[in-house]
C-alpha cells in the first residue's frame, strides 16, 4: 500500500472499491469519524524574527566584545544585554523618538549599567579589605573568565596526575629517542 497516495482510510476504501481486500469492521466507523487532517508542509523552515532583532545585530556590531562578557545564561530569568538593547529602542520608537536618537539613548543606557555593575564590586572589594575579609567573588564575572576557572582545574591536573605524568615522561623519551636516531645519521662536515 506504501505506493497509493493518501492516508489510511483512502487507501483502505480504494482496496475494497476494486474488490482487493474485504471490507473491514473498522471502516464504516472510520468513515463517520475520519481522522484529523494535518496541513502538509513545503519542507521548508521559516526562520523566526522577532521585532527587535536589526538591532540586537546594531548592537553586536557596535560591542562586538559583548558576545563574550555578556553571558547568556541558560537557565536565568533575565534577558542578555543585547535584547534588553532592542526592546529599549522600540520602546523609545513607540514613544515618537527617532530610530538613531533611540538608539544612542539604549547605548549610553547600556554603557552606565555596566559602569554601575563594575563600581558596585569595586566598592564590595573595598569594604571586604576594610573589614580584613577575601574580596567576594565578581557577581558580574566574564565569561572567558569563567571558562578559565573552570578550565584552570585541569590545567593543574596535569601537574599531579600519575597517569598524565606517565604519558609526558613516555613522550619525552620517545623524543629523546628520535634525537638520538637523527644524531646519528648527522654529518659534521
Amino acid at each position: 500500500m506504501s505506493f497509493m497516495k493518501g492516508n489510511l482510510l483512502t487507501k483502505t476504501r480504494k482496496l475494497v472499491k476494486g474488490l482487493a481486500k474485504s471490507e473491514p469492521a473498522w471502516l464504516k466507523a472510520m468513515e463517520h469519524a475520519p481522522p484529523a487532517v494535518f496541513p502538509q508542509s513545503s519542507g521548508k523552515v521559516e526562520k523566526i524574527s522577532l521585532p527587535e532583532d536589526p538591532y540586537i545585530k546594531k548592537f553586536f556590531s557596535k560591542h562586538p566584545d559583548s558576545k563574550h562578557e555578556d553571558a547568556i545564561l541558560i537557565s536565568s530569568f533575565e534577558p542578555p544585554p543585547a535584547r534588553v538593547f532592542g526592546w529599549r529602542v522600540l520602546e523609545l520608537k513607540e514613544q515618537g523618538v527617532g530610530e538613531e536618537q533611540a538608539m544612542a539613548v539604549a547605548d549610553m543606557e547600556y554603557r552606565m549599567e555596566k559602569k554601575a555593575k563594575k563600581k558596585a564590586y569595586a566598592r564590595l572589594k573595598q569594604i571586604a579589605r576594610l573589614q580584613g575579609k577575601t574580596p567576594p567573588p565578581n557577581p558580574y564575572p566574564s565569561v572567558i573568565k569563567e571558562i578559565q576557572a573552570e578550565e584552570d582545574l585541569y590545567l593543574r591536573e596535569r601537574y599531579t596526575n600519575p597517569k598524565i605524568i606517565a604519558i609526558a615522561e613516555k613522550m619525552k623519551a620517545e623524543e629523546a629517542a628520535k634525537e638520538q636516531a637523527r644524531d646519528r645519521f648527522r654529518i659534521d662536515w
